[in-house]
């Protein structure tokens, strides 16, 4: 049998005897700079190798010598380049879509994002059509103002001067003309401006702003245009940003997919039982969302808006019983008890015909056990209908085989519900009611970035609530009430906090003495707030004294006399909400707002009254909703924050902008090359240690893995980096710059780029982006040094260095400029 002598130059100080396939074998270990080649012989069976090599040969040796190379530095280090982009890269995908459970964006080809592109469009215009009337022009909704309707004192933009303050329309004699003609006067920081009526009419913007206060910090100046153009432009830039950002939110929904519901006869048969003959807007809702379920394959995101009592329910029924009889669950989500209650009991009664559709309601009144049993028959599939307020969005609830959530009035949940909300709406379709929807919400359908269904027709029966707001007196308060209770009505008494209720309760006590009167509110236990509320319902309580719980779904056609006390303590769309618990029948309704005393009033609770007072028709909830978002803002699309970029030149241009950029939406879009088209003429060829080669378990895999991640996507090539960091620890320097090779090939595929190479001190890159697209990503980059090195010609991105850089300094200055540019990139273009 023959054998071997494996010298070995390790410090590893007690190696194990072993055996590898029946030979003997021999190993003498010793420090490696022992080593003195001329003391042995060529002829001898004797043969240098490392430990590692030894390693790979010999099992048992291997995890004697199988340790790190010294050079390799753990990865929980100091944070490398790659680390830093994949860290920001990550941080700015969560920005953008913090409801998306995966960290990885769908991906599509060009062909696939012109297509949903498209439809994008498509729907945006429907949005606009639909929501807007026909006051669009060319598809594109005008924000300027007429300058008839401004009142000296308001604040204006003025589309290339800026914003200046409205003094009046006055008529003046011009150079010009004979006849004297009419001017709209501006005051600017430095001077007074006039403008025919006429240009007014086209360049004209009322300036509000997305938060408190209503005035702008400074006026504009008409001796530095410049100044506003740079406002203006950084406007244009957040609204592109925004554009191809909400972009992709919409296209991650449709290319989400489910099979299309089954058209059956059933549901004529369900629709039948409505006891009332549907409005034209109710039953374009209902064919709207039919549609959305029975021919679609993506997950359905519609908003109802509608008058309270104008039917929005019986839409959301009609959904519920498609979805249910085809064998999956529905969530009913409703903000408080009460409006939950009155959902369970109506859907209870609709269904009573249907013995195999379970339906339940979960809520905080409930006890342990029964919680516990309702949860167990949710998760095991036995409820088919699931009734309850935010606890339905617990972790503890696991649904069986959800397919439908409707959500009543959305503006009432907290930001962590909203985003749980949210993060049904990839998987499961969402059907939102509402009166008076929030300004996000609302913005979202306006853009038609959310399909949007208006009823605006009011039942035949019902008439409008005769508002009255005045200051509060109790002899006002007396008269309200007894002429409702001499036409045998019931009142709604409403304060904004509990504290109150009671002292409200002995004053009317006092002067109604015959007349039954109970309080409500949220802390009440369950029992009690029950029964009262039944009561109130059954006509034996006349006076109900309460807070803003009965904001939401009461319906209670005997009462029609509201009384809001403290108006200026409730929202805009709160205010609308309670003014709509009455009115509910063909009996004449009045709503009477107090406030303690005007003085006492800031400019926009004054702002919202005013708009309450002239929103006194019906079906205007819509209209509320939008001088509610003129009040206090719409917020930003992706977080609760406000965007600061509104700001700069008033939310009505702001929108004009948004409009328009939609339009031109593929004018924003990088397409990406394949990545094997990418060439990098840098000719560089990092050889990798021999420790660290033999340190790898397959090297030559490990590096087609990295080569094959990298032609697959961006994340795909993250993914791999942290992966063999995990395993592996900090790669050398040598594979390190070969990672870097592959994350700039890359880049430079999803930046459209063909070709990077440098000639001396000049570095191109070949890209498909137009000058355009070049503009909108430069403007974002954070690094002075990249963006002010940059410029465009034909189709070339070019950059002057200082001097001429070695090969492996100039690829990492690439790489830290591909970086700047993909960071910056918005992200509907890296598809």
């Amino acid at each position: 049998m023959s054998s071997a002598v494996f010298l070995v130059y390790s410090d590893i100080p007690n190696p194990p005897p072993c055996t590898t396939r029946g030979r003997a074998t021999s190993i003498i270990f010793f420090p490696a700079y022992k080593w003195n080649p001329r003391k042995f012989n060529h002829s001898s069976s004797l043969l240098l190798v490392s430990s590692t090599v030894v390693a790979g040969i010999i099992p048992s040796i291997s995890r004697a010598t199988k340790s790190p190379p010294r050079h390799v530095k753990p990865a929980e280090g100091e944070p490398d380049p790659i680390s830093l982009l994949n860290e920001r890269i990550l941080r700015e995908h969560g920005k953008r879509d913090s409801s998306s459970p995966s960290p990885r964006p769908p991906i599509m080809d060009s062909q696939e994002t012109d297509k949903y592109i498209q439809l994008v469009k498509e729907q945006q215009q429907r949005g606009l059509r639909k929501l807007k009337g026909d006051n669009s022009k060319d598809g594109v909704f005008s924000y300027k103002v007429d300058p008839y309707t401004l009142r000296p004192g308001d604040y204006v933009v003025h589309k290339k001067v800026g914003i200046g303050r409205f003094v009046g329309i006055k008529f003046d004699l011009s150079k010009d003309e004979d006849a004297p003609i009419e001017y709209v006067f501006i005051e600017y920081a430095d001077g007074m401006a006039k403008l025919p009526v006429k240009q007014a009419c086209r360049l004209l913007y009322r300036y509000n702003l997305p938060n408190e206060t209503k005035k702008p910090r400074t006026l504009s100046k008409l001796s530095d245009p410049s100044a506003w153009e740079r406002r203006r432009v950084k406007g244009k830039v957040a609204v592109q940003k925004m554009v191809v950002d909400l972009m992709e939110l919409y296209i991650h929904r449709l290319k989400q997919k489910r099979p299309p519901y089954p058209k059956t006869p059933a549901v004529a048969e369900f629709a039948s039982q409505f006891p009332y003959k549907p409005t034209p807007d109710q039953k374009q809702a209902i064919v709207d969302v039919e549609r959305d379920l029975r021919e679609r394959e993506n997950p359905m995101d519609r908003l109802i808006c509608g008058d309270v009592g104008f039917g929005k329910t019986e839409v959301a029924l009609r959904a519920i019983f498609c979805v249910v009889s085809a064998g999956k669950q529905a969530m009913v989500l409703a903000p408080t008890i009460v409006l939950a209650k009155q959902h369970y009991d109506v859907i209870s009664e609709r269904f009573s015909r249907y013995p195999d559709v379970k339906v339940g309601l979960l809520s905080r009144f409930q006890s342990k056990s029964e919680k516990e049993e309702y949860l167990h028959m949710i998760k095991n599939g036995l409820l088919d209908i699931i009734v309850g307020t935010h606890s339905l969005l617990g972790n503890r609830v696991v649904y069986n085989n959800l397919g439908l959530l409707v959500v009543d009035e959305e503006q009432r949940f907290g930001v962590k519900q909203k985003e749980k909300i949210a993060s049904f709406k990839t998987s499961v379709d969402v059907l939102t009611l509402s009166a008076t929807p929030i300004p996000r919400t609302l913005y979202l359908a306006l853009t038609g970035f959310r399909d949007a269904s208006l009823i605006a027709t009011p039942p035949p029966e019902r008439v409008p609530i005769r508002t009255h707001l005045s200051a509060y007196s109790k002899e006002k308060v007396m008269s309200a009430i007894k002429y409702e209770l001499d036409r045998d009505g019931q009142v709604f008494y409403v304060l904004p906090r509990i504290k109150g209720l009671e002292e409200v309760m002995e004053f009317l006590e006092e002067s109604f003495p015959n007349v039954e009167i109970a309080i409500a509110h949220g802390k009440q236990y369950s029992k009690q707030l029950e029964d009262t509320m039944e009561r109130f319902a059954l006509g034996e309580v006349k006076i109900l004294i309460c807070t803003n719980i009965v904001e939401s779904g009461l319906d209670i056609q005997n009462a029609n006399t509201i009384i809001i006390q403290d108006v200026q303590q409730f929202g805009l769309a709160q205010l609308y909400q309670l003014r709509g618990r009455v009115g509910r029948a063909d009996k004449e309704a009045y709503a009477h707002l107090f406030y303690p005393e005007k003085s006492l009033l800031s400019d926009q609770a004054l702002e919202r009254l005013n708009a309450l007072e002239e929103c006194r028709d019906l079906g205007q909830g819509f209209q509320l909703a939008e001088r509610d978002m003129a009040i206090r803002g719409f917020g930003n699309i992706f977080g609760e924050q406000q965007t600061g970029d509104v700001g700069n030149v008033g939310i009505d241009l702001f929108f004009e902008m948004l409009f328009e950029s939609l339009s031109k939406v593929d004018e924003h879009r990088v397409i990406s090359v394949p990545y094997q088209s990418v060439q990098l003429d840098l000719n560089i060829n990092p050889h990798l240690p021999s420790e660290y080669i033999n340190y790898l378990e397959n090297p030559m895999e490990i590096i087609n893995e990295a080569e094959k991640a990298a032609k697959n996507d961006i994340w795909s090539l993250m993914q791999f980096t942290e992966n063999l960091r995990r395993q592996y620890g900090k790669e050398p320097y040598s594979m390190e710059i070969l990672l870097k090779k592959l994350y700039a090939k890359r880049m430079a595929a999803d930046l459209g780029i063909t070709r990077i190479y440098a000639s001396g001190k000049m570095v191109g890159m070949k890209t498909n982006m137009s000058k355009k697209v070049f503009k909108l990503i430069t403007d974002s980059v954070a690094s002075d040094i990249h963006r002010n090195s940059l410029i465009f010609e034909d189709g070339l991105i070019k950059a002057e260095l200082l001097l001429e850089l070695p090969r492996e300094q100039l690829l990492n200055w690439i790489f830290q400029c591909l970086a700047e540019l993909y960071a910056s990139l918005p992200a509907l273009i890296k598809y």
